[in-house]
């Protein structure tokens, strides 16, 4: 009897030896999947902050390009209008408000202008530093 007890000692010590294996594995497993799992999270969330950052900065972008199209657009008429005998207008625009400065030669030049630069589209605001010349 003492015979087949050891007999099946070893019968079971490598039966819980290859139970212990298998299971190892699976646990390396597991752990590797959170691992990844953990990482394709922080890999989205920087993602998504990139994403937003690269947003913002093309909508400032865009505003630059806005606020630099309306700048030339407003030149553009004030120099082809046949009404407007203008000496010097400077125009600025941030934020889509326009400021106009310079020397005109009217009051009538400097409403003009004003109403060119507020017909304009995306124009929020229009402020004058227009001058007739000579009137300083």
């Amino acid at each position: 009897m003492k015979r087949s007890h050891k007999g099946g000692a070893f019968v079971i010590l490598p039966v819980f030896l290859l139970t212990m294996v298998d299971m190892a594995p699976a646990g390396v497993a597991q752990n590797a999947g959170q691992a990844i799992d953990q990482a394709t999270e922080k890999a989205g969330v920087a993602m998504d902050a990139t994403r937003e950052a690269v947003g913002e900065k093309a909508e400032q972008v865009g505003d630059y390009l806005s606020d630099a199209a309306i700048t030339t657009k407003i030149k553009t008429e004030i120099l082809a209008d046949p009404l407007l005998k203008v000496f010097q207008v400077h125009v600025i625009t941030t934020d889509r408000a326009v400021v106009l400065s310079g020397e005109v030669d009217s009051q009538q030049s400097i409403a003009r202008c004003k109403e060119i630069a507020g017909g304009v589209k995306s124009v929020k605001s229009v402020t004058s530093a227009l001058v007739v010349k000579g009137s300083k």
